[in-house]
């Protein structure tokens, strides 16, 4: 034996472990088969695996298959795991075997050595920790189990967070008018509270389009095993298990209807990444209506100032980025990215089981985490503190020829659009030029021209 290293051994023989690790052969050979990209499994999907084993061990000791003791050696372990306490005794890597059987051995080795290591005997990490389980239902569940936490605990909190900012805001510029665009062209007034109003309508929507894919997710394979038959699994198996996690987690976590399908297809995950997907569009248009906003100083838009966090050039001096809605926007990108790589991976069910499980739980994961981030960002480095340039507004809006469009119950469609070219070439308020082109008098031209009366025609209060 090399130093530093033990013998262990599985079915296929011996090989060297290293002489610190909590896990076993299965592991290592894992470790030493897949070398290709160094991204280990999500922490929230080790969680997930601790979780895992902690309810498989409760519910196989109610049903007297597993003695008290090795049963709470193992539950007490598994929620070392859970907890976060063993992580770096976690190795295997994303691109591994599609069924994601090498990350349900290391937490059955490592689970198994910790309780054992309590226990003072041998404790098996497929006899008695992999009790009434397979990779085959282990995998898909802790991607349902992740997923669910991580939207409860963190992404759903995070975009309500974000709404609310956005509404607090929009309030708080609920008096101030600008020049609204379509086709990145001068349009009709709108008010501050109005356009952020759409932001804060994107992401509530955004929010119960997530939320409301939880009731399947809460729908787990634990008690299929190895082909969703139930093989070697007690039948009242997958419904203690579920219980015991929902009394865990507080999420209503229930056998799925069909075994067969919740191991064969990842149709909820590609679902969630879909909707993920979407909010990921809200948040690109948001992030890349706040740098048009923010454009300039001089040359640019120059509507709003966001808060200057970091110098903007390592060639010009002076010059600030909005650092916060281009990272953002790369997170969008991502998540977008990931969109479409679990679709492919969503495709990948062969007859019992789907075999790209490690990349839909990688990439399903991440973009939780990136949006539930990027999103809390947004509302307090960008939303939060930017500031109205109220003087450019005005300047702009007394420019605007599009104001004319009001006119047009008055002096029509032909009159109004000679009015504005004519108010565009001589660089002029389109009021000073309808006063000369038309026979309005000063009291009708402002009442119809008034830029804020103009914002609350067809609008919902």
């Amino acid at each position: 034996m090399a130093s530093g290293y033990r013998i262990e051994r599985d079915s296929m023989g011996e090989l060297e472990v290293p002489a610190d690790a909590l896990w076993g052969a299965q592991t290592q050979r894992a470790v030493n088969n897949f070398r290709i990209s160094g991204i280990a499994m999500p922490r929230s999907f080790v969680r997930a695996l601790g979780l895992i084993k902690w309810a498989a061990a409760g519910a196989n000791n109610e049903l007297g298959l597993l003695p008290d003791d090795i049963a709470g050696a193992i539950q007490a372990a598994a929620l070392e795991v859970a907890e976060g306490r063993h992580l770096d005794q976690f190795p295997v890597e994303v691109f591994q075997t599609g069924s994601g059987t090498s990350s349900n051995m290391n937490a059955n080795e490592v689970i198994a050595r910790l309780a054992s290591q309590s226990l003072g005997r041998d404790v098996h990490p497929n006899d008695h920790v992999n009790m009434s389980q397979s990779s085959n239902d282990v995998v898909p569940t802790a991607i349902h189990l992740s997923a669910a936490l991580e939207l409860s605990e963190h992404l759903l909190p995070a975009l309500k967070h974000l709404g609310d900012s956005i509404e607090s805001k929009a309030e708080s510029l609920s008096g101030i008018v600008k020049t609204g665009r379509t086709h990145l062209m001068d349009a009709m007034p709108v008010r501050f509270d109005q356009e952020l109003g759409g932001w804060a309508a994107q992401v509530r929507t955004d929010y119960y389009r997530i939320a409301s894919v939880l009731p399947r997710l809460s729908a787990v394979a634990q008690g299929g095993t190895a082909v969703g038959t139930g093989i070697n699994a007690h039948p009242e198996f997958g419904l203690r298990f579920a219980a015991a996690l929902a009394t865990r987690t507080g999420i209503g976590f229930r056998p799925a209807d069909s075994y067969f399908e919740a191991l064969s297809s990842q149709d909820t995950a590609v679902e969630l990444s879909g909707q993920l997907k979407t909010a990921a569009v809200s948040l690109m248009k948001i992030a890349n209506d706040l740098r048009w906003m923010n454009s300039g100083p001089l040359a640019g838009l120059g509507e709003i100032a966001l808060p200057a966090l970091q110098p903007g050039s390592s060639i010009m001096p002076g010059k600030v980025n909005p650092v916060i809605p281009e990272a953002c926007a790369m997170v969008a990108a991502q998540v977008i990215g990931n969109d479409a790589a679990i679709t492919v991976a969503g495709q990948s069910g062969n007859f019992q089981l789907n075999v790209m499980l490690p990349l839909v739980a990688h990439n399903l994961l991440q973009s939780i985490e990136l949006l539930a981030n990027a999103s809390r960002a947004l509302a307090d480095t960008a939303i939060e503190g930017f500031a109205v340039n109220e003087g450019r507004l005005t300047e702009t809006l007394e420019r605007n020829p599009i104001l004319v469009t009001a006119l047009n119950p008055t002096i029509g469609y032909e009159k109004g659009a000679a009015v504005a070219k004519q108010a565009y070439a001589e660089g002029r308020p389109i009021r000073e030029v309808a006063a000369r082109e038309t026979d309005l008098g000063d009291e009708e031209l402002d009442r119809l021209l008034d830029p804020a009366e103009l914002t609350r025609g067809g609008i919902k209060e």
